[in-house]
């Protein structure tokens, strides 16, 4: 069986000739060469060692014995090589540790080891975000005693938010922090749901804690943010006593076995001591930027694992004898055929190909914008880039994990019974993927989100920012010789989007405000549906004068001609083919949830409780 994970070809695409580098003499070293080998020794890491660990880690999972969580022995082995090659802080500053790749490289890199193993990268992706989060606002004792630990990823690190009574309404903590007389706080309460709570990856594990402070305000506004370690840090490094937080359970889960969910307990038995991280009752405004880095994140983990579906569903496809062409028709002598060539597969392949190009492709300028903040000396540039990322953060986390199933339920279909089983890997990438649409935030949330803070965020020139590069996109298209059609159906698509956007907007912000939030969710589905057109249309006007370069011109029967004897000419045929499906056949559904969100229909506001069923 084939181990792809990501499509290479397409990878290379997005990163050479769709979305490219941000120039600048902080990745003056990072030419094509160089950002080629990162890639291929990130593929040769994901499939050699951590995709071997994928099995183990559903099938032996996380085990809880004498209040010691235990990892899959795969998994420690995966762990270290990981950490060796310095990939924890590959994107961050040399000076702490990290090789400081741009977040674009990052995300290539990314894309194979989330996707060779979603639940095993978690661990990453905690500890990553926690030591983000010292570096921002943890003092210099705290820098010096934690960050470069955490970001070799000899210690972990976690997020300590969730509560049994405090989950989205993260306000409603009861999680306590008292003041001792030498500055360090008392810690006492309980958290659940935490990813990678505990675990024998690393000798210690960081963990942010969100409290309140006794005598603060209620609500988020009485929130402070806190650093306690599993074991205390004696001040020459080295480690100290238990700090009391205890693994009271793991959850037993649908997917991600691999990844310890655990319940804490800080404090029940002794004294948890913790420090304060940042300003007092500023902890929401600190946390939130791990939490945004964590929602990226989460938006790479639903990607990734649908790239892995699709190229897994894609080698089956072909290789799968099933069946006589639908053309032979009753010919006794006609041969089975490999199942791609049945329309019903081929159409969910075609579905799975559009849906996972476009995740990488807004994957990956969501990378770059990144790396345009952190270099850029123009103001006004990092003003609105910095702007566009928070637009993009609830699509990113919410539409792309939704598709994430979406398209892991395609993979499950294209193996037919066989892929209800354990014994192929698209069954367990379905039950995987389905978490990323709850953590972080779930995705009716980010849809609150986006119609809630980022539609009115600066007066709405954020959101209009993000139109404006939809727009611009389309400009440089109308150039392009044989995409006209396209070109006119996203443009359309764009402006019905805009007036949509203003339209509901208003209406969160009157006394219609429930009837808005009832279609915030259908209002993400169709940003999202229009930034992959808009995602696919960048990828057409690329792909179509290369192709009409390498044929001659843009003919059905010399494009197809030549595919077959060219892989390039294959893969720009691919993107024409991808572009017009995806605007042509899925962006039109987006038009009746357009127009449903515009009559507002009240019946979810007007529907009694009482009226959804006998008790």
């Amino acid at each position: 069986m084939a181990q792809l994970i990501a499509d290479r070809r397409d990878v290379d695409f997005v990163l050479h000739e769709q979305i490219k580098m941000v120039e600048h003499e902080l990745f003056e070293e990072f030419n094509k060469k160089t950002m080629d080998l990162i890639v291929s020794e990130a593929r040769n890491l994901a499939i050699k060692e951590i995709l071997p660990a994928f099995k183990d880690g559903d099938e032996i999972g996380c085990k809880l014995a004498n209040g010691k969580v235990i990892v899959p022995e795969s998994f420690k082995r995966a762990w270290k090589l990981y950490c060796e090659g310095e990939w924890l802080a590959m994107c961050d500053d040399p000076e702490v540790g990290g090789q400081g790749m741009p977040k674009l490289i990052g995300c290539a890199a990314l894309e194979y080891m989330v996707g060779a193993n979603s639940a095993f990268m978690l661990y990453y992706g905690m500890t990553h975000g926690a030591a983000k989060l010292v570096e921002a606002f943890g003092d210099d004792d705290q820098k010096k005693r934690y960050m470069k630990k955490m970001f070799a990823g000899i210690w972990g690190g976690t997020m300590l938010l969730t509560e049994s009574e405090a989950g989205s309404d993260v306000g409603a903590l009861t999680t306590t922090a008292t003041k001792k007389e030498d500055g360090t706080y008392s810690i006492q309460g309980s958290k659940i749901f935490i990813s990678g709570g505990d675990h024998d990856l690393c000798e210690n594990i960081i963990h942010p804690v969100l409290a309140r402070i006794e005598g603060a305000p209620a609500g988020t506004k009485g929130i402070s943010l806190f650093l306690a370690p599993k074991y205390n840090v004696n001040d020459d490094g080295s480690l100290g006593e238990f700090n009391n937080i205890l693994c009271t359970g793991l959850e037993h889960k649908m997917g991600i076995h691999g990844n310890a969910t655990a319940s804490l307990s800080l404090g029940e038995k002794g004294e948890c001591i913790g420090t304060l991280l940042g300003k007092e009752n500023k902890g929401m405004p600190e946390m939130f930027q791990m939490m945004n880095e964590a929602r990226a994140f989460i938006g790479m983990q639903g990607f990734a694992v649908a790239s892995a579906s699709y190229m897994y569903a894609l080698d089956y496809a072909r290789n799968r004898i099933q069946g006589r062409h639908l053309l032979a028709g009753k010919d006794p002598a006609a041969k089975s055929v490999p199942i791609i060539q049945h329309p019903d597969v081929k159409r969910q392949l075609l579905n799975m190909k559009v849906y996972t190009e476009g995740m990488r492709s807004l994957i990956y300028y969501y990378g770059k914008c990144s790396d345009i903040v952190h270099v850029t000396e123009d103001e006004q540039l990092k003003t609105d880039t910095s702007a566009l990322i928070e637009v993009l953060t609830p699509i990113v986390k919410g539409y792309i994990t939704d598709k994430s199933l979406e398209v892991c339920s395609h993979g499950v279909q294209v193996y037919g019974g066989y892929g209800y089983i354990s014994e192929f890997p698209v069954e367990q990438l379905m039950r995987d993927s389905r978490i990323c649409m709850i953590y972080e935030g779930t995705n009716g949330i980010q849809a609150m989100d986006l119609i809630g803070r980022k539609l009115s965020m600066n007066n709405g020139e954020s959101f209009k920012y993000f139109i404006d590069q939809m727009k611009k996109t389309i400009e440089e298209a109308r150039k392009i010789k044989g995409i006209e059609r396209l070109v006119e159906k996203v443009d359309h698509a764009v402006s019905r989007l805009e007036a949509l956007g203003q339209q509901i907007g208003q209406r969160a912000r009157s006394e219609k405000a429930l009837n808005a939030y009832a279609f915030a969710h259908p209002f993400l589905e169709v940003t999202g549906d229009v930034t992959f057109a808009w995602m696919h249309l960048w990828r057409a006007s690329i792909a179509a004068p290369k192709l009409a370069q390498k044929v001659g011109s843009l003919d059905k029967d010399a494009v197809a001609a030549k595919a077959l004897k060219n892989k390039d000419a294959a893969f720009y045929a691919g993107q024409i083919e991808s572009a017009k499906f995806f605007i042509n056949t899925l962006l039109p559904s987006s038009y009746g949830k357009m127009d449903a969100i515009l009559e507002g229909d009240s019946s979810v506001e007007d529907i009694l409780d009482v009226s959804f069923g006998s008790k």
